[in-house]
């Protein structure tokens, strides 16, 4: 192969390279499993239902109740805590909702929160 080929198809090779990397780069990375996917949806639900009359609709606090958007991800503990005991003026759900309905609300806040 004369050497003006060679560095043309070396140079097409590098070109598709670069736009291979740019092209992953930029492409949107779906981290939410099925699965998550349902629990998200399903503590959509439950917050519609139980929580939205004071914590806001889609989890946009008036300024009257804690802001759930800003839940961290190690204040878990604290947020089932919070739902099962009450708080504040917050009154208490437990026996009210499941386990299951507060991991579902969970993902969801978690889902929408500021810091991922």
């Amino acid at each position: 192969m004369p050497i003006k080929t060679k560095n043309m198809v070396w140079r097409v090779g590098v070109r598709v390279s670069v736009m291979m990397v740019l092209a992953a780069a930029l492409w949107p990375v779906s981290t939410v499993s099925a699965q998550d996917a349902a629990r998200i949806e399903a503590g959509e639900n439950v917050f519609n239902t139980n929580c939205a009359i004071c914590h806001g609709d889609q989890l946009v606090s008036t300024g009257q109740t804690f802001d759930l958007r800003r839940l961290k991800d190690n204040e878990r503990a604290r947020f089932e805590n919070s739902v099962r005991n009450g708080r504040n003026q917050m009154p208490p759900w437990k026996g009210k909702l499941t386990d299951e309905e507060i991991d579902q609300l969970w993902h969801y806040i978690r889902a929408n929160a500021y810091q991922k």
